[in-house]
């Protein structure tokens, strides 16, 4: 009994000196006039961001990514039934909304099948070939943990895609898995560089020595933040982070908001032939496009050298990316979404007759099979998930990527929290993420009467138009017909 009242003493005690502060601080006007009961409101401030999710929001009404679309994901990762009954909560109405067009006389067959291998950079010394087409997406150790690291590895490596490594480096965690490796050179050049922080031409030699690594892909800008820089803030440096990157440990991380040996589309392709005459493997960028007119420039250049210097593929991000810790204005407001970008870069492709020697890989929320397919009906020949693959490593969407305080272990590096991500299990439900994807594009692709998703066209594809009705997306973005006059210097 004694203890209990002297707990109460002390917890009377703590409100009469939070009530004296409150009154005679300045800061908080709230506090000032509510004291005590007026920090009610900062905690609900504070845990409505997470609470929305559970309680008040609905399943299509979420941001960035509703309930809808997670729960397809974590279903799809735990390889559970995904079907649904009473019909879809999708509302059809909006502009801009989506629907594929079933044919009248659809395949036979029940079960979703496999995708045709392409080769990718067939003019290079050790040329890519892979029959994957959902890929795990730039995330680099650092960012994210080991035990994500490890578990991404191996659940490609089951699954046979491939994994980006991010602008971070090749940590010994990528290899481990066996899968095939896209090696990312970001701006600061991490894992790539000499101590002056020039691109080191020995470390590149030491990355395409090794089996798994497949390709390079320079990133000139990313979805989330499009003209800045990556930040690693010094919590994540840990000294293995900073051994790999070749920078000091416990520092913040930040690469320049740009090459500084890449300031036009002439250096640019320099940069990428420099670095595929180095490693002999496939060389591309990942970009997000604000400006139509570069890209013009990039393929007249590309004329004018010959279609040997073209880069193998390009990477395309739209600016709802976002796995990265950004500025909101950037997040936000810079940069074209990927529903725009992406067909007109694919027609400036085919404009320069360069569409054949391009691949392009597509970026940007496409986590569901409706995305997945709505992208490679506009053209693209690959495509690109993080997020997707955040889920199906257990992400909850809290919104703390950055801070190193991932309740899911994924992006921190707090031993407690990392050790609840067993990356033996995760593995399995990437690889099911990948497959059960796969599969239900499959299903669409049957419905809409193709017997392979590349098949798939514009015509397929049908978009709200402002009158509240669809129209045909080849009729927003015509297809180039074959034989038509190319676009010359």
């Amino acid at each position: 009994m004694i203890w209990f009242v002297s707990i109460l003493a002390i917890l009377g005690l703590g409100l009469i000196i939070l009530f004296f502060w409150d009154i005679f601080q300045k800061e908080h006007s709230v506090l000032r006039t509510y004291p005590v009961v007026g920090h009610l409101r900062y905690l609900a401030e504070d845990l409505g961001v997470y609470l929305r999710q559970y309680f008040y929001s609905n399943d299509r009404q979420e941001l960035p990514f509703n309930r809808a679309q997670r729960n397809w994901v974590y279903r799809a990762a735990k390889n559970v039934d995904n079907t649904i009954g009473f019909g879809s909560t999708r509302d059809a109405r909006p502009l801009g909304e989506i629907f594929f067009v079933d044919a009248p006389f659809p395949l036979l067959e029940v079960d979703a099948i496999g995708t045709r291998p392409i080769t990718i950079g067939t003019q290079c010394h050790h040329p890519y070939t892979t029959s994957s087409l959902i890929n795990i997406s730039a995330m680099s150790y650092g960012a994210i943990s080991k035990n994500a690291i490890l578990a991404l590895s191996h659940g490609a490596k089951m699954a046979g895609c491939w994994l980006n490594t991010g602008e971070g480096g090749i940590a010994p965690y990528h290899l481990e898995g066996g899968c095939d490796l896209v090696v990312q050179i970001g701006t600061a050049k991490f894992g790539f560089r000499n101590e002056k922080g020039e691109l080191s031409e020995e470390r590149l030699k030491e990355a395409a020595a090794l089996p798994q690594v497949k390709m390079f892909e320079i990133k000139l800008s990313q979805g989330a933040k499009p003209g800045k820089g990556g930040l690693l803030l010094a919590a994540k440096v840990t000294d293995e982070v900073a051994k790999i990157r070749w920078i000091a440990p416990h520092q913040d991380a930040e690469s320049p908001n740009r090459f500084p040996e890449i300031s036009n589309v002439t250096e640019l392709l320099d940069f990428i032939n420099r670095v595929r005459d180095i490693t002999g493997k496939p060389t591309g960028f990942k970009t997000v496009l604000g400006d139509y007119d570069w890209i013009e420039d990039l393929c007249k250049e590309i004329i004018k050298r010959g279609i040997a210097s073209a880069p193998d593929f390009i990477t395309l991000d739209g600016s709802e990316g976002g796995t990265g810790a950004a500025p909101m204005s950037l997040v936000d407001y810079v940069g074209l979404p990927l529903a725009e970008s992406l067909p007109v870069l694919i027609d400036i492709l085919v404009s320069y007759g360069l569409r054949d020697r391009i691949k392009v890989i597509a970026a940007g929320k496409l986590i569901t099979p409706s995305m997945v397919v709505w992208a490679l009906c506009v053209g693209a020949d690959f495509v690109n998930s993080a997020r997707g693959f955040l889920f199906a490593l257990g992400c909850i969407q809290a919104l703390r990527c950055h801070n190193n305080t991932c309740p899911t272990g994924i992006t921190s590096h707090n031993p407690w929290l990392m050790r609840g991500l067993d990356p033996t299990s995760k593995a399995v439900r990437v690889f099911h993420y990948v497959k059960n994807l796969d599969y239900e594009v499959g299903v669409i692709c049957h419905s809409c009467g193709v017997n392979e998703p590349r098949h798939l066209n514009r015509r397929h594809v049908r978009i709200v138009s402002e009158h509240g009705t669809s129209v045909s997306l080849a009729e927003v973005y015509p297809d180039q017909e074959p034989g038509c006059k190319l676009k010359t210097l």
